[in-house]
């Protein structure tokens, strides 16, 4: 057992256990920790709430949690039964429970079943360890490298001792500060004797806190939460998971599996064919889009065919770069066996709604199949870690090329050619697309400079860039490739937004093709990009905006006026 898994286990579950997702059931751990269930013993004295009941809800938590996360799936699989008839039951027996807490005489009949067996009962007062696991069950923490490691371990049934400890770990690491909150709960009913002589008020309150968890998870209400509160642990997360020793010791492009093993064997963007292992399978995906009634794509069924996967995302402008080859590709060789499939992994929140990709998909013009990843799963199953990257599978299903990042498109061209022949001698291939290759020289431009907290790239002000409202001035001189704020900004882990009225951004930047700048909301920002005023219609989704088309390296300054209502959230060069 590798006692390297079993930190990274505890530090990610801690980060995870104080991030904003878990704060829809906060209120439900508090009162379930004892303030719902201090209430009047039988013959009418005041009891004093339970000792171990804060450490049994949070117990069945962690237990349940655990094995869902881990095997899951599978048994549901193998049962043949729904993915999701766990979180169902879950939000079931919260419902119960809460019915149980308000109306008195319906918790005596969930009692009665177990009425034989001594001191066995579902009331929530008496058995916490029942709440837990419902809470368990319904429990969708933040995503995170630990928790994706544990998924894609679960997933591909690839469970051993290692990834058992690990789940463990980061259930244990998420249950403290839980269980902190359990705690507070029994203190305030042991402390505060109102709580324990206004126990039927109390119980209600509890009753109907369970119910509106229960409701919430039908509608889905706390991914909306989640979305509107910043991710103030984004940028821990992050360091976390850029952690040399935590990536040696997961694998954060995906845990190595049975299907992903050998796509070491291939270099990036080698010149010849190499011989990578089988495609992995493409898993997880939320949507198919450019296929005939949003039908999926089976890598199984494009035997035969030689295949191109893409994994890209619609806002990267390494990607937006690279996608005239891959539609050019596409449209040259599709008659001749080429099958492109597009694999759109999010970077940002933004990117993972679906109007807001299909938008993307026309605007570069694609027409060949996407699929939304939205979850991941098949960036973890191919181990990826690069926008974009292309896996380049020959007519047996074998990875034969794979590149990260731009450039080397004449050799993946030429492979691709090579394939094609391999897989029909008789082909009649056109000529090569020969589109001109505009890859950046490494270097020679100021690298993408994100505006997020828990992605700052290139700050070069005075002040503490932190999430929150703030105020910022710029400082008396700006190097070269950095950017500073000016006026009130409110600071989020998506980008920057200006708190009330305009607010400022400056730029020094390096380009050699074209400087842009990606926003969103809706208003009107003035750029004086090196004293030229430009006007940009900012409306709909977030998106990518020229700011500048520069012919050959150039050096200079841009400044933004950002009106309230408009988010800032990255600039990229060429």
């Amino acid at each position: 057992m590798d006692i390297t898994l079993i930190l990274i286990g505890l530090l990610g579950g801690l980060i995870t256990g104080i991030s904003p997702c878990i704060l829809p059931v906060l209120p439900v751990i508090f009162l379930s920790g004892g303030a719902a269930s201090a209430r009047n013993g039988e013959s009418g004295e005041v009891r004093r709430p339970s000792r171990w009941r804060p450490f049994l809800v949070i117990a069945g938590l962690a237990l349940s949690f655990s094995v869902v996360t881990l095997v899951g799936s599978l048994l549901l699989a193998l049962l043949g039964l729904p993915q999701d008839v766990l979180r169902w039951a879950g939000i079931v027996v919260l419902t119960l429970i809460g019915i149980g807490l308000i109306v008195p005489r319906f918790q005596h009949l969930l009692e009665l079943p177990f009425s034989k067996i001594p001191q066995k009962y579902v009331s929530p007062d008496r058995n916490g360890f029942l709440l837990g696991l419902a809470l368990g069950a319904v429990f969708v923490p933040c995503a995170g490298p630990v928790l994706a490691a544990i998924t894609v371990a679960g997933s591909t049934g690839r469970i051993g001792v290692d990834t058992v400890a690990l789940t463990a770990s980061f259930a244990i690491g998420t249950s403290v500060p839980l269980l902190v909150f359990a705690l507070a709960g029994r203190g305030v009913a042991e402390r505060i004797k109102a709580f324990r002589r206004r126990q039927g008020v109390i119980r209600v309150i509890g009753g109907v806190t369970m119910l509106a968890l229960a409701i919430g998870l039908v509608f889905n209400l706390p991914a909306l939460l989640q979305r509107l509160i910043p991710d103030y642990t984004g940028g821990i997360q992050e360091q976390l998971a850029e952690s040399d020793q935590v990536q040696d010791a997961l694998d954060l492009g995906g845990l190595v599996n049975e299907q992903n093993k050998d796509l070491d064997q291939c270099s990036n963007g080698g010149t010849e064919l190499e011989s990578c292992g089988t495609a992995p399978d493409i898993r997880g995906i939320t949507a198919w889009l450019n296929t005939p009634g949003g039908a999926g794509v089976d890598l199984d069924d494009l035997r035969g065919q030689v295949v191109l996967i893409d994994f890209w995302t619609y806002a990267c402008i390494n990607c937006q770069r690279s996608l005239p080859h891959v539609t050019a590709w596409d449209e040259a060789y599709r008659d001749a066996g080429l099958q492109v499939i597009g694999i759109h992994s999010p970077e940002y929140a933004f990117e993972k709604e679906q109007r807001n990709v299909e938008q993307g998909i026309a605007n570069f013009g694609i027409e060949y199949p996407v699929a939304m990843d939205n979850n991941l799963s098949t960036w973890t199953n191919y181990r990826n870690r690069y926008w974009p990257a292309t896996y380049l599978i020959d007519a047996q299903g074998v990875v034969r090329h794979i590149k990260f990042g731009e450039g080397g498109y004449d050799d993946t061209e030429r492979l691709i050619r090579e394939l094609l022949r391999d897989a029909d001698p008789d082909v009649v291939l056109p000529g090569a697309t020969d589109l001109t290759d505009e890859t950046p020289e490494v270097g020679a431009t100021t690298p993408e400079t994100y505006l997020s907290a828990g992605k700052v790239v290139n700050f070069g002000g005075d002040e503490r860039y932190t999430t929150g409202p703030g105020s910022y001035e710029y400082p008396t001189s700006l190097d070269r490739d950095t950017f500073a704020l000016d006026g009130d900004w409110t600071i989020d882990f998506q980008g920057a937004t200006p708190t009330a009225g305009e607010a400022r951004v400056r730029l020094a930047y390096t380009a050699t093709q074209e400087v842009r700048v990606v926003l969103g909301g809706t208003g009107t920002v003035i750029a004086l990009v090196d004293g030229e005023r430009v006007e940009v219609d900012v409306a709909g989704s977030p998106d990518s905006y020229r700011l500048l088309d520069v012919t050959g390296s150039q050096t200079g300054q841009v400044d933004l006026t950002v009106p309230a209502g408009v988010t800032v959230y990255s600039f990229t060069f060429g």
